[in-house]
């Protein structure tokens, strides 16, 4: 059974892949207001203070500004025994 995480996400980044340089190809999305989400946790890489980096659709890799604190994702992820501190 998968579990979820919600977040309020502003402004991403979409990494589409590699250019013949292995240099990331990526787009810059600007969004006129946050929105908040339920995120399967499957999805999650990596959680930053500014960025939570989710994998997405055909590959692709998004790193989504988040309003959330860090701390805050933290205590959550430790209580709900989703992360080994």
């Amino acid at each position: 059974m998968s579990k979820f995480i919600k977040l309020t996400t502003g402004n991403y980044l979409i990494v589409h892949g590699f250019d013949a340089s292995n240099k990331e190809i990526v787009e810059e999305v600007t969004v006129p207001q946050k929105m908040v989400k339920i995120v399967a946790i499957e999805r999650i890489q990596s959680i930053s203070e500014k960025y939570i980096l989710v994998t997405g659709s055909h590959g692709r890799l998004m790193y989504w500004e988040y309003e959330e604190n860090f701390e805050d994702l933290q205590k959550q992820l430790l209580n709900n025994e989703l992360l080994i501190a």
